[in-house]
């Protein structure tokens, strides 16, 4: 089973792509802006993006470059034939292939084979490890262990679940709502304050100096991020 990301403002050029790529095998996502994608991104285990280049709010491109910072899943650009210097604009960011509008179907298909087939059979699209590894912090997702410079840390269940979206994604800023949608699933009411408790008590527990960290570092204004190793 793979996931596709469709991400285009237009709303029929989303359910167009939607008919094409219907398939028991594909399990379809959509997005009207970069960065609703990029936030589908994050919490989905996404294996293709068509990405539209002209949107509201942040645009293709700039959504491409910020995928290219945390993956290599496999972008196609959705472009117009007047977008040549944005395609080549887009390849040399990091985009694998691209469509232009209008779409053919079948060509819609097999692009998107094509892709996945290099991804997933290639090995680029292989299951990401069991630990996780940053700055002497160590993680096992399967025995939910957690090590310190070799020793034993003792998380809580939150705790230990938003260190793992963390160390996931290094250098990636959540703010306290995306963390509390993903790691409570539920409404992130009262997110702020109960994520802060949280964070504070991890930063006691895996850092030297709590107040002033070197791993789990506050980006004031937007949110939390694990700082690259």
């Amino acid at each position: 089973m793979s996931n596709i990301l469709i991400c285009d403002d237009e709303k029929d050029i989303v359910e167009a792509l939607k008919i094409y790529l219907s398939d028991p095998d594909w399990v379809l996502f959509s997005a009207s802006t970069g960065q609703e994608a990029l936030d589908i991104l994050a919490r989905e285990e996404i294996h293709l993006v068509l990405l539209d280049i002209m949107m509201p709010e942040m645009d293709g491109l700039t959504a491409l470059a910020r995928i290219r910072q945390q993956s290599n899943v496999p972008v196609l650009l959705l472009t117009a034939k007047s977008q040549e210097t944005d395609i080549i604009l887009g390849l040399n960011v990091g985009a694998d292939d691209y469509i232009t509008k209008p779409f053919a179907p079948l060509e819609v298909v097999a692009r998107v084979r094509a892709a996945l087939r290099r991804y997933l059979q290639l090995g680029s699209g292989a299951p990401e490890s069991d630990s996780l590894k940053n700055r002497g912090l160590s993680l096992n997702k399967k025995t939910k262990e957690v090590l310190l410079d070799g020793e034993a840390v003792n998380l809580t269940p939150r705790e230990f679940e938003i260190l793992t979206l963390l160390m996931q994604h290094p250098g990636q800023v959540f703010s306290p709502r995306e963390i509390y949608e993903q790691v409570w699933g539920e409404k992130p009411y009262g997110a702020e304050n109960t994520v802060a408790v949280h964070i504070r008590h991890l930063r006691e527990k895996i850092e030297i100096d709590p107040a002033r960290p070197r791993m789990l570092k506050v980006v004031f204004g937007q949110g939390y991020k694990m700082e690259k190793e």
